[in-house]
């Protein structure tokens, strides 16, 4: 926790508004998405769900493939306490509602399901999507399969296993508008992902990462992916880091205060 508050101190003293952008695709992301508020109707319907989540009180056996939970000390965990602690957070599910909405993805992947909450945040911002999330936990996959099926959240297939194995297939052929990527926060995984998933980049390609700043090691997966040649531009928000292809663009990072 003292690492996050001390990155964040560092984030701050680099970090500007729209005054600091020159770019118009990024003012424009600034000003018409980052600080615009939240649909207020949309709001509701996210809050229901998460409602539905935090009054589960049913006990899973979580499998986790990832770098680890810095809370859990067992992989039993209560449903209602994994949303609460490991859920998406109400900042982070508004801000990804409002991208979504801006940029109306339609075919999406996302990299870790988990319960099921913040592909709920992707579906609610453009209920068109087409969304492909992968889960490596069969547990986590069934409170989630039940949340969607619950809510009638049609077009969301889950795929549960390794990501090594279902990641590679998914990505065979395909192209994907909108990719979040929440699966596992160690820095071989995330530069794994982020090389298997080049091949299904389109010019208008959203890329996010989530947790950066959540070791040293991330943050230098994170400085891997910027230097990449075929990113143009970067925005480090500090809770998540966005990539876009757009090859009319010059290359330019941007650290925002959202």
């Amino acid at each position: 926790m003292i690492h996050l508050i001390l990155e964040y101190l560092k984030f701050l003293s680099k970090s500007s508004n729209q005054h600091g952008v020159h770019s118009p695709f990024v003012f424009n992301l600034v000003t018409k998405c980052f600080y615009k508020k939240t649909d207020i109707s949309l709001w509701k319907y996210f809050s229901n769900i998460k409602q539905q989540l935090l009054d589960n009180k049913t006990v899973i056996k979580v499998t986790d493939f990832g770098a680890g939970s810095k809370i859990f000390k067992s992989n039993n965990r209560e449903v209602s306490k994994i949303t609460k602690v490991a859920g998406i957070s109400n900042k982070k599910a508004k801000l990804l509602i409002r991208l979504v909405a801006y940029f109306k993805p339609v075919n999406i992947l996302e990299i870790g399901t988990s319960i099921g909450l913040g592909t709920s945040s992707i579906k609610i911002g453009n209920n068109e999507s087409l969304i492909t999330t992968l889960e490596g936990c069969p547990e986590t996959s069934k409170v989630a399969q039940e949340l969607f099926k619950k809510n009638d959240f049609n077009k969301i297939n889950i795929i549960t296993g390794d990501f090594n194995e279902t990641l590679p297939k998914v990505i065979k052929n395909q192209q994907f508008d909108f990719i979040y990527f929440d699966g596992n926060h160690n820095k071989k995984a995330t530069l794994d992902y982020f090389d298997m998933c080049l091949p299904a980049i389109n010019n208008n390609s959203v890329w996010i990462f989530d947790d950066i700043y959540w070791s040293q090691e991330m943050k230098e997966a994170w400085s891997e992916i910027k230097n990449h040649p075929k990113v143009t531009v970067t925005v480090d928000v500090f809770h998540w880091g966005i990539v876009f292809f757009r090859k009319e663009q010059e290359k330019e990072h941007f650290k925002i205060r959202v």
